[in-house]
């Protein structure tokens, strides 16, 4: 009997884990952003001292889990699971940033929704009692983004207004059944959502039909609304495809004006850094999370967010075939630790 299920997508979690510790490690174009000050590492070196650019992905996901490491006081083998993803072909910056560590590994794909997928199968795994301390990480870089999906840089293609900025950065959040800091209190899982966009440079407006239909499961299955949040935080659809979710939340009678901002358009200066349409990526929402938001939600600044993770599920073989991009958004209900 599924006794913390709620409506059709949406599940409480009685005993609420306690998000304790997190890290996050950002680029350089990160580190020139707004939010470059709640970020515990930043490079100017985009290769990370690696030779490739999907090598210094895995570095950066090394990088993210050793911070977390040490900020939680612990050695790396003390993690009971780690689930995490990326965008590379079959996610070989998880893959391989966790070979020969001994720790257990799930992986998962979900493009850039993968940081609300790993915190919600996280708090699943930690609220049902199967593990005490369990890893949800995430990554992205600008150049091996470019490389697999569009055009190698040295192309020098012409990005139109709608095309975003794949953020290079790598977060990580240590969930935990026992401690103190922000808790993960309800999750909503995501339907995949296919309205017929095909465009590879507009994925704002393939994901927010995605992201207005888990927010309105959230909503409905438990019996909430926008005034129960102080924030809820889409993950990156970017400008365009932030304005697209108010107008549909205002055509289908959900207005989210004044609660709604998202990850794209809060990691960078949009008109100072040419960013276009905003920041994208597994990297984006999981940096701004593992720094600005989680800091927020420790101080009691936030009280509870809904952070929604949004995906585009293209891949190069489905551009090349005019097939159109399926998007995803899982939802994480957090809450400030304080009292």
């Amino acid at each position: 009997m599924s006794v913390n299920k709620r409506g059709r997508q949406s599940f409480i979690l009685p005993q609420l884990p306690v998000i304790c510790h997190w890290a996050s490690v950002a680029g350089k174009k990160e580190s020139e952003g707004p939010l470059a000050h709640t970020f515990d590492i930043t490079s100017q070196d985009t290769y990370f001292g690696q030779k490739t650019w999907e090598q210094a992905e895995k570095h950066l996901q090394q990088m993210a889990l050793e911070k977390l490491a040490e900020k939680a006081g612990m050695k790396q083998a003390d993690f009971d699971l780690v689930l995490s993803g990326d965008l590379l072909n079959q996610c070989i910056g998880s893959s391989f940033s966790l070979r020969n560590t001994n720790i257990p590994h799930l992986g998962l794909y979900g493009a850039c929704s993968t940081m609300a997928e790993s915190l919600l199968a996280a708090s699943m795994v930690v609220g049902g009692g199967f593990a005490d301390k369990v890893v949800a990480m995430t990554s992205s870089h600008f150049a091996s983004s470019e490389r697999q999906y569009r055009f190698p840089l040295g192309y020098g293609g012409q990005r139109t207004p709608t095309a975003q900025w794949t953020v290079t950065g790598s977060g990580a959040a240590l969930v935990c059944s026992s401690g103190t800091g922000p808790r993960i209190e309800c999750c909503t899982i995501g339907t995949v959502t296919d309205l017929g966009i095909t465009d590879a440079n507009n994925m704002g407006a393939a994901m927010a039909p995605a992201a207005f239909q888990t927010i309105q499961a959230h909503m409905r299955d438990l019996n909430r609304t926008p005034d129960d949040f102080d924030l809820i935080v889409t993950g990156d659809l970017g400008q365009l495809g932030k304005d697209l979710l108010l107008e549909l939340g205002k055509r289908e009678g959900l207005p989210l004006g004044g609660k709604l901002t998202d990850c794209g358009t809060l990691v960078f200066d949009q008109i100072a850094q040419d960013v276009h349409s905003g920041g994208s990526g597994c990297g984006c929402s999981a940096i701004t999370l593992c720094g600005y938001l989680l800091g927020q939600l420790n101080s009691g600044k936030l009280k509870r967010i809904l952070f929604c993770g949004t995906g585009a599920l293209l891949s190069p073989t489905s551009t090349q075939q005019g097939l159109p991009i399926p998007g995803v958004c899982h939802a994480v209900s957090i809450i400030t630790g304080r009292d």
